[in-house]
């Protein structure tokens, strides 16, 4: 019971950590290209893992070579795609698009989970989809739906799409056996350092014929917030939480992002916590609670 109590306390955080990416990145777009960002944020966080991740690496390097194709893919899906293309994206679509269109993402990961791992959704798991996510439109439509017809999709939308599908995959790819057989920091640290890698191409453009270097005080310091926090942080507690529950659980509670991104706004920028806020946070809520029932026993 204190395990399983831990794990949802894990789950409850995790979108809180993810959802730093949104402010800080916000903050960063206008400071450091988006390639470079992606970049220095994974390439610092694989700095960061690497010290405490050594020894389970080479213990488990035989095993490691054998998922060296997996580990290529989960590098380009979790950092290349979900890191820098969604930088890339925000240049062209707004806050709001962006925020509806990624979390498509946990419906595409609840139907892959059931498509490859034969999970059977049950009618409470697709009830709370669909509850989460009309509290997710509601906050992100501020409570009016009729904002649906203002929403001009663009190229922008279109990458965030390619994003949403790609976190998707990455989460279900995580639960694959030989994955799951593998110390949980040790592949986390390979994972980001192979991601960093997969960066390096679109970065040596950006530094080439934008001069993209990171050069104030201001932006390293949010490269480095942002390496620590939504990566080290974040991608750390949801990879054990994928291990521990399974990717559809574990990818229900990012259903409370745009709860955590509203409590943020309203504590660092002023903004007013709203009625709209209100009922949203109560229908993820329920939504959450139908679709992941913490209450049954697990056998995933």
């Amino acid at each position: 019971m204190q395990s399983r109590l831990g794990i949802y306390a894990l789950l409850a955080v995790m979108p809180l950590l993810f959802s730093t990416n949104v402010v800080i990145g916000r903050a960063s777009v206008a400071l450091v290209e988006p390639w470079t960002l992606a970049f220095w944020r994974w390439g610092l966080a694989a700095l960061i893992l690497l010290p405490f991740a050594w020894g389970g690496i080479v213990r488990n390097r035989a095993a490691f070579r054998a998922v060296r194709l997996e580990i290529l893919i989960l590098g380009l899906l979790g950092m290349l795609v979900c890191g820098g293309l969604v930088y890339v994206s925000l240049h062209w679509t707004t806050a709001t698009n962006a925020a509806l269109i990624y979390t498509g993402s946990t419906l595409f990961i609840v139907v892959l989970d059931a498509l490859y791992f034969r999970q059977p959704l049950g009618f409470s798991r697709v009830a709370g989809l669909i509850v989460g996510f009309l509290g997710v439109a509601t906050i992100v439509l501020q409570g009016e739906p009729h904002r649906l017809l203002s929403l001009d999709l663009n190229k922008g939308d279109l990458g965030i799409a390619v994003c949403a599908f790609s976190w998707a995959v990455y989460t279900v790819m995580l639960k694959a056996e030989k994955l799951r057989a593998l110390p949980t920091l040790p592949l986390f640290a390979v994972i980001a350092s192979v991601g960093a890698i997969t960066l390096v191409p679109p970065m040596l453009y950006e530094a080439v014929a934008l001069n993209a270097v990171p050069i104030t005080p201001r932006a390293w310091l949010n490269i480095l917030m942002l390496a620590i926090i939504p990566s080290v942080g974040a991608y750390g507690v949801y990879q054990l939480c994928v291990k521990e529950v399974g990717p559809s659980i574990t990818g229900v509670f990012m259903y409370f992002m745009p709860v955590y991104s509203a409590a943020l706004a309203a504590l660092t920028l002023g903004e007013s916590f709203l009625a709209y806020h209100v009922i949203g946070l109560v229908l993820v809520l329920g939504g959450v609670v139908l679709a992941s029932n913490p209450f049954a026993s697990r056998t995933s």
